[in-house]
Protein backbone atom coordinates (compact mmCIF):
# COMPACT_ATOMS: atom_id res chain seq x y z
CA UNK A 1 0.00 0.00 0.00
CA UNK A 2 1.12 3.45 -0.75
CA UNK A 3 1.25 6.09 2.09
CA UNK A 4 -0.73 9.07 1.66
CA UNK A 5 2.22 11.46 1.00
CA UNK A 6 4.73 9.32 -1.18
CA UNK A 7 7.05 12.05 -1.25
CA UNK A 8 8.43 12.49 2.01
CA UNK A 9 11.81 13.14 1.08
CA UNK A 10 13.92 16.33 0.27
CA UNK A 11 14.22 17.42 -3.49
CA UNK A 12 17.51 17.14 -4.86
CA UNK A 13 19.55 20.34 -6.18
CA UNK A 14 18.75 18.75 -9.47
CA UNK A 15 14.85 18.33 -8.53
CA UNK A 16 15.23 21.97 -7.66
CA UNK A 17 16.71 22.66 -10.55
CA UNK A 18 14.39 21.01 -12.95
CA UNK A 19 11.41 22.61 -11.54
CA UNK A 20 12.59 26.14 -11.70
CA UNK A 21 13.73 25.23 -15.38
CA UNK A 22 10.17 24.25 -15.65
CA UNK A 23 8.60 27.13 -13.66
CA UNK A 24 11.01 29.41 -16.21
CA UNK A 25 9.97 28.14 -19.09
CA UNK A 26 6.37 28.15 -18.12
CA UNK A 27 7.38 31.95 -17.23
CA UNK A 28 8.35 33.15 -20.68
CA UNK A 29 5.11 31.00 -22.52
CA UNK A 30 2.98 32.78 -20.40
CA UNK A 31 4.54 36.30 -20.82
CA UNK A 32 4.37 35.55 -24.67
CA UNK A 33 0.91 34.58 -24.53
CA UNK A 34 0.07 37.33 -22.69
CA UNK A 35 1.54 39.74 -24.99
CA UNK A 36 -0.45 38.14 -27.84
CA UNK A 37 -3.58 38.33 -26.20
CA UNK A 38 -3.48 42.12 -25.06
CA UNK A 39 -2.08 42.62 -28.81
CA UNK A 40 -5.40 40.57 -29.21
CA UNK A 41 -7.78 42.94 -27.14
CA UNK A 42 -5.99 46.42 -28.57
CA UNK A 43 -6.81 45.27 -32.32
CA UNK A 44 -10.14 44.32 -31.29
CA UNK A 45 -10.93 47.40 -29.59
CA UNK A 46 -9.47 49.34 -31.73
CA UNK A 47 -11.65 47.66 -34.89
CA UNK A 48 -15.06 48.65 -32.68
CA UNK A 49 -13.68 51.99 -32.63
CA UNK A 50 -13.31 52.24 -36.27
CA UNK A 51 -16.58 50.87 -37.06
CA UNK A 52 -20.26 50.93 -36.16
CA UNK A 53 -20.86 51.90 -32.72
CA UNK A 54 -24.20 50.16 -32.82
CA UNK A 55 -24.22 46.49 -31.82
CA UNK A 56 -27.50 46.18 -31.63
CA UNK A 57 -27.78 46.28 -35.80
CA UNK A 58 -24.40 45.06 -36.42
CA UNK A 59 -24.60 41.76 -37.22
CA UNK A 60 -20.67 41.62 -36.75
CA UNK A 61 -21.40 43.21 -33.47
CA UNK A 62 -22.30 40.49 -31.01
CA UNK A 63 -19.36 38.56 -32.96
CA UNK A 64 -16.59 41.36 -31.32
CA UNK A 65 -18.16 41.51 -28.29
CA UNK A 66 -18.03 38.17 -27.76
CA UNK A 67 -14.38 37.70 -29.42
CA UNK A 68 -13.61 41.03 -26.28
CA UNK A 69 -14.67 39.39 -23.85
CA UNK A 70 -13.21 36.39 -24.66
CA UNK A 71 -9.46 37.54 -24.80
CA UNK A 72 -10.16 39.56 -21.95
CA UNK A 73 -10.88 36.73 -20.00
CA UNK A 74 -8.60 34.92 -21.37
CA UNK A 75 -5.78 37.90 -20.55
CA UNK A 76 -7.00 37.84 -17.05
CA UNK A 77 -6.28 33.81 -16.70
CA UNK A 78 -3.11 34.10 -17.95
CA UNK A 79 -2.35 37.11 -15.71
CA UNK A 80 -3.50 35.16 -12.35
CA UNK A 81 -1.09 32.47 -13.76
CA UNK A 82 1.99 34.11 -14.21
CA UNK A 83 1.38 35.23 -10.56
CA UNK A 84 1.09 31.67 -9.13
CA UNK A 85 4.44 31.24 -10.99
CA UNK A 86 5.68 34.44 -9.93
CA UNK A 87 4.65 33.01 -5.97
CA UNK A 88 6.28 29.48 -6.72
CA UNK A 89 9.56 31.16 -7.64
CA UNK A 90 9.13 33.35 -4.53
CA UNK A 91 8.71 30.10 -2.57
CA UNK A 92 11.90 28.05 -4.29
CA UNK A 93 14.35 31.14 -3.46
CA UNK A 94 12.91 31.33 0.25
CA UNK A 95 13.22 27.06 0.24
CA UNK A 96 9.49 26.91 1.13
CA UNK A 97 8.83 25.26 -2.57
CA UNK A 98 6.99 21.86 -2.70
CA UNK A 99 5.15 21.91 0.19
CA UNK A 100 1.60 22.22 0.22
CA UNK A 101 -0.45 25.11 2.00
CA UNK A 102 -3.05 23.43 3.52
CA UNK A 103 -1.32 20.24 4.89
CA UNK A 104 2.53 20.96 5.25
CA UNK A 105 2.91 17.43 3.79
CA UNK A 106 5.40 17.99 1.01
CA UNK A 107 3.59 17.71 -3.05
CA UNK A 108 4.42 15.10 -5.35
CA UNK A 109 7.78 15.55 -7.13
CA UNK A 110 5.71 13.99 -10.19
CA UNK A 111 2.55 16.49 -9.21
CA UNK A 112 5.41 18.98 -9.55
CA UNK A 113 6.80 18.37 -12.77
CA UNK A 114 2.89 18.91 -14.04
CA UNK A 115 1.85 21.62 -12.22
CA UNK A 116 5.30 23.53 -11.26
CA UNK A 117 3.06 26.21 -9.84
CA UNK A 118 1.14 23.49 -7.72
CA UNK A 119 0.57 25.41 -4.18
CA UNK A 120 -1.58 21.90 -2.91
CA UNK A 121 -0.52 17.96 -2.61
CA UNK A 122 -3.60 16.11 -4.83
CA UNK A 123 -5.30 14.80 -1.98
CA UNK A 124 -5.78 18.82 -0.68
CA UNK A 125 -6.31 20.25 -4.27
CA UNK A 126 -8.72 17.44 -4.47
CA UNK A 127 -10.50 18.17 -1.50
CA UNK A 128 -10.71 21.96 -2.51
CA UNK A 129 -11.90 21.29 -5.43
CA UNK A 130 -15.13 19.90 -4.18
Amino acid sequence: MTPAHENDRAFSPDDLAELERLLSADRERTVRRMAALGRDVTSIVETTQLGANDDEHDPEGSTIAFERSQASALLASASAHLAEIDAALSRLGKGDYGRCEDCGEPIAHERLRAQPAARRCIGCATRAAR
